[in-house]
């Protein structure tokens, strides 16, 4: 910040005013009078000879713009919702202006690493990039002139249905001039399939009706391979490797889940625990192999008494936990006593010998004050009444109410 003072103490600066000299007055120089003081007598002073401006280079002239081109080589354009659109002659600047031959836009579409075709409307194949060659196997001698369901592409979806005679996606949308997206498998050349993702646009003339199809597709074969992995790792943190029913950890995320909704949307739920009886004999008597194989046993048995959408997941040892999503309170001790009776009646043949066992279950209704620790221990204390009972039997908790 500036004081007053320090600013009253800088010495005054003149601004320099058009003609001035710095260090002389301001009257000693008169413009027109050639330099001479005021009060002489002016002097002649040798005249400037013209200046002579120094030429500037200009740039060099873009080339005259050509004439349209010759039937034969279509510009297309790209408008939303309409496909892609042939321009008349004489609409808009040709490839030609931005100095791109028909030459120039085959080597450009050939550089692309998704396969590019056209067809008219008969599917017949009237282009056919490089990209297509690469994934498909088939060279453009080979395709081009051809109909595509001429034993070329013979597209089929994941259940080996063929879609060149229904549920073309290319012939759909020459049909009504949609674009569609679709996951299929294209036959190769070598006779094998790819799985490849295709877009179909419709291609129209200069008045909008439908003539073709471009058609693009890529190679899913990477895409595929990593979801598969992300599955196998799933597999790997969700799922018990000896029985195959969810691990402790999913089972425990799929509690915390139900109860989210339960308290947000008031889905109700209930929970079964489940416990083997007298499993140490079974290893003690047949060793830990047929142990293994009751555990794998229960568990096929419990998941085929439950429903499509119900959990069952291994907590740990011979325990089981299932978490059913359901309304109404009256249908939780019918499935309970299903799962025991059909456990009950299974049975393992180990030589000549069969190996039976049964189960005791602790079944609750969950509440929406509930947590994951409190929900499991109240439903495992149930389960521990029905082993005090004589096991082989199931314990249900009273009606709650205060549910939301």
């Amino acid at each position: 910040m500036t004081h007053d003072t320090d600013r009253d103490a800088r010495p005054p600066q003149t601004m320099k005013k058009p003609f001035e000299v710095p260090g002389r007055e301001r009257d000693a120089i008169v413009p027109g009078a050639g330099g001479a003081p005021r009060g002489s007598a002016p002097s002649r002073l040798p005249s400037r000879p013209p200046r002579t401006p120094t030429p500037v280079p200009r740039p060099p002239t873009l080339p005259p713009r050509t004439p349209t081109p010759a039937v034969g080589t279509p510009r297309v354009k790209t408008l939303p919702g309409a496909g892609v659109v042939l321009l008349p002659d004489g609409a808009g600047p040709s490839p030609q202006h931005y100095g791109l031959t028909d030459v120039h836009l085959r080597r450009i579409l050939d550089e692309l690493q998704d396969g590019v075709y056209v067809t008219d409307r008969e599917r017949r194949v009237r282009y056919w990039n490089r990209g297509a060659e690469r994934i498909s196997g088939y060279g453009a001698d080979e395709v081009v002139g051809h109909k595509c369901s001429e034993n070329i592409l013979i597209h089929v979806d994941a259940e080996g249905t063929p879609l060149c005679l229904t549920g073309c996606p290319l012939s759909a949308t020459i049909g009504d001039g949609m674009h569609r997206e679709a996951d299929v498998f294209l036959h190769h050349r070598d006779g094998h399939r790819v799985p490849v993702r295709v877009r179909v646009q419709p291609l129209r003339n200069g008045e909008g009706r439908v003539i073709g199809a471009v058609e693009t597709f890529s190679d899913n074969t990477a895409q595929l391979a990593a979801l598969k992995q992300v599955e196998e790792l799933q597999a790997i943190a969700f799922i018990d490797p000896l029985t195959g029913v969810g691990n402790r950890r999913h089972a425990e995320q799929t509690l915390t889940a139900r109860l989210e909704e339960l308290r947000r949307y008031g889905w109700s739920f209930a929970v079964m625990f489940i416990d083997i009886d007298h499993f140490k004999d079974v290893n003690d008597s047949f060793g830990h192999e047929v142990g293994d194989r009751v555990l794998r046993m229960v568990a096929r048995t419990l998941a085929g008494s439950l429903r499509s959408f119900d959990f069952l997941g291994r907590w740990g040892g011979e325990e089981f936990l299932c978490v059913v999503p359901m309304q109404i309170d009256a249908q939780l001790p019918p499935l309970a006593a299903r799962c025991r009776a059909l456990v009950e009646g299974s049975s393992l043949r180990v030589g000549d010998r069969f190996v039976n066992v049964t189960i005791s279950l602790g079944a609750t209704m969950a509440d929406a004050s509930d947590t994951v620790d409190s929900l499991v221990r109240r439903v495992d204390d149930l389960m521990y009444q029905s082993k005090v009972a004589g096991r082989n039997r199931v314990t249900l908790s009273p009606p709650r109410f205060s549910r939301p």
